[in-house]
């Protein structure tokens, strides 16, 4: 295992221990320990809630200002919650890793870093002015870990708290209790269908694209899955299913982290352009992007932009979020097992063995091995708040529910996405590329032609109505 280590890169890392053999069950692996962890948070505030106080002491944020004196006044004001913020997330995030043989010295050091450099950023898009430059908490984050990460050289034990898949997936759980589970259920078939339709063409077009160029099949299958569900998770687990090579795998990880990001810029960019709607462009969002961090950032963006665009972008600012998540999370992510049990019963059955002679097992166990469990944690989530809300009418769940109960959650949300962006840009070398050679790149990029162009459609033209009836 030291040795796939070192060939993936620094976001891969993050996903090593996941890959590793289950040995406790429901705390095999972080996706498990993200469920834990998220649906721990929404307990308490419930728990706080119910008995008339509230998570908001613990769940703080910068406010906004416009000097410098006062974001430092902000600050001095606060402290003591960022510092109990600070051992509340290093105790959850920690006790997982910890769990799974992962080095407390190292994480601790690295993730106070990460804590106070988020909060600088998390305070620079607090500025009253940020949203004219567009310097939203999580493209700001982004853009200075990537200058961070391809201009100075990071420490090896730095990498240890850069936890990318664990942040994202414990915030998608947090996100799930402000999404009401009759909104799941109303969208979900339609996510479900539009997500088949893409994940197909998608494949096929790397794949095929692939064998056209002379990959080898197992390459080409870990690049058209990596582009068809849900990037690095899913490369990791179709590599695993397929035994592709480890090099095969990091290649594929990093043209989907940079098409990734690429497209966070590029999505919210053109969907402002073509004057969509909040919630049809979450939709082609999470169709189109191919990672959920990469994904949220850039629906949270043109959420923010239609929040501060005065009326110019149509549909509610948080719909862009909740169509994404619907489109990427219930319907892209659930491919990942799917994929994992079909491309292991043809490397068993059609392609033989493995380069050491070992067959791959296809069987339901497989399926379960892959299926993304924080799936489970955002459902639950969901469904824990819908019945919370059963019992107010709906103004007095805005009145009394929203800030007491979702709000605080939902900065705890903002939080962990806040630190997924961060380590996206800390452990993404820009340069890495030029070691992939053109024909995985071209192979993939026809692949992200077809994606971007079929989202389009599916997104703006065939389901248009379901996600403007989200976002109404």
């Amino acid at each position: 295992m030291s040795d796939t280590t070192q060939v993936l890169p620094g976001k891969a890392r993050a996903h090593v221990a996941e890959a590793r053999p289950a040995r406790w069950g429901v705390f095999a692996n972080e996706d498990w320990w993200s469920v834990w962890i998220g649906l721990l948070v929404i307990v308490v505030a419930w728990a706080l809630f119910a008995n008339g106080s509230s998570l908001n002491w613990l769940a703080v944020a910068p406010a906004k200002w416009k000097t410098l004196g006062d974001a430092w006044q902000g600050f001095v004001g606060h402290w003591a919650n960022y510092l109990a913020l600070f051992a509340a997330l290093a105790l959850l995030f920690g006790t997982g890793l910890a769990v799974l043989g992962q080095s407390l010295s190292r994480f601790l050091p690295a993730f106070l870093i990460l804590f106070v450099a988020s909060l600088l950023i998390f305070t620079a898009s607090a500025w009253t002015e940020a949203s004219r430059y567009n310097l939203e908490a999580p493209l700001l984050a982004l853009g200075i870990g990537l200058i961070v990460s391809n201009t100075v050289r990071l420490p090896e034990w730095f990498q240890s708290g850069l936890r990318v898949e664990f942040y994202i997936k414990v915030g998608i759980v947090l996100l799930g209790a402000t999404l009401p589970l009759t909104l799941l259920f109303w969208a979900g078939p339609v996510a479900v269908g539009q997500a088949t339709i893409v994940s197909l063409a998608t494949f096929f077009t790397i794949f095929l694209a692939g064998k056209a160029l002379g990959l080898d099949k197992r390459f080409a299958a870990v690049l058209g899955v990596g582009g068809a569900v849900c990037g690095v998770s899913a490369a990791i687990a179709s590599g695993g299913a397929v035994r592709a090579k480890r090099e095969d795998t990091s290649v594929a990880i990093t043209l989907v982290v940079v098409w990734a990001i690429v497209m966070i810029f590029v999505l919210p960019f053109a969907s402002r352009a073509l004057g969509l709607s909040t919630a049809v462009a979450g939709a082609w969002i999470g169709t189109s992007e191919f990672a959920d961090a990469a994904g949220v950032a850039a629906a949270q963006a043109y959420g923010d932009a239609a929040r501060n665009a005065g009326g110019a972008i149509a549909g509610a600012p948080d719909a862009a979020v909740q169509a994404f998540t619907l489109m990427k999370v219930v319907g892209r992510d659930i491919w990942i097992g799917i994929w994992a049990f079909v491309l292991a019963w043809v490397a068993t059955t059609r392609w033989n063995t493995s380069e050491g002679g070992v067959q791959a097992k296809a069987d339901a166990r497989e399926i379960w091995a892959r299926f993304p469990k924080f799936v489970f944690g955002f459902v639950i989530a969901s469904a824990l708040v819908t019945w919370i809300a059963s019992h107010y009418s709906l103004a007095d769940y805005r009145k009394i529910v929203t800030p007491d109960l979702v709000a605080p959650i939902s900065t705890l949300r903002t939080w962990a996405f806040t630190l997924c962006f961060l380590s996206i840009g800390l452990t993404t070398r820009l340069r890495s590329l030029t070691a992939t050679g053109w024909r995985p790149l071209l192979a993939f990029t026809a692949g992200v032609v077809v994606n971007v162009v079929i989202g389009y459609v599916l997104s703006v033209h065939v389901f248009a109505n379901y996600w403007n009836g989200l976002g109404g």
